[in-house]
């Protein structure tokens, strides 16, 4: 897959994701949050107002610090397309 085509299949997998209505279990929102960040080189620090949800954001984050921009397009287009596989 070149570059160009991993963008657009990681920005339709980010449009999928904002556009589900329903809620997402917490694994997956936290996964997709550390892999998107790492995807976008957004190194901002997490802003919830709860402290827990912070602490969990930054350890998601821990834990995709060794991924590289494109593996992270790559695993957050994973994620997506398994999360929607078994709810069609």
């Amino acid at each position: 897959m070149t570059d160009k085509e991993l963008d657009i299949a990681f920005e339709d997998a980010v449009r999928r994701i904002n556009e589900y209505t329903e809620p997402f279990p917490a694994d997956v929102l936290l996964r997709l949050y550390a892999y998107y960040k790492k995807a976008t080189n957004d190194y901002g620090r997490p802003s919830s107002r709860k402290p827990i949800i912070n602490a969990f954001k930054t350890n998601a984050l821990f834990q995709a610090e060794n991924v590289t921009e494109r593996e992270a397009k790559k695993k957050y287009i994973e994620i997506v397309d398994n999360y929607f596989l078994y709810r069609k």
